[in-house]
């Protein structure tokens, strides 16, 4: 339906939408020190704003607001309305705490008392 308005018209109605986007998101993506805007989120990837940059590839740090969520490696695929779209190679949670390289038991005592 789009189609049938005026070439502006349709170019203000999508900057429109891609500004509304941007102040919804608490999501950001930041990459060697620039921090760019996430518009959406699916399982598989996300897409920031295609003016932003042209290409992006490698590993990626998203945050939610000022929580570091996820460290992702990443492909920029397409540029949709718009819109850069990238896909997850892998991602995993970022954890406050180092991971345990050993299997902890339900169990076990919290502590030890020294010896008298």
């Amino acid at each position: 339906m789009l189609e049938f308005l005026p070439k502006d018209v349709r170019e203000g109605l999508e900057a429109a939408r891609l500004r509304d986007l941007k102040k919804r998101s608490r999501l950001r993506l930041e990459i060697e020190g620039q921090s760019f805007p996430i518009l959406r989120r699916w399982k598989d990837g996300f897409s920031i704003p295609a003016d932003s940059v042209l290409h992006l590839r490698g590993l990626v740090d998203i945050y939610d607001g000022p929580r570091h969520v996820f460290q992702a490696l990443i492909v920029a695929t397409t540029v949709e309305n718009g819109e850069l779209n990238c896909d997850f190679k892998r991602h995993s949670p970022v954890s406050e705490k180092p991971a345990l390289d050993f299997w902890r038991d339900e169990n076990a005592p919290v502590g030890y008392l020294p010896s008298a």
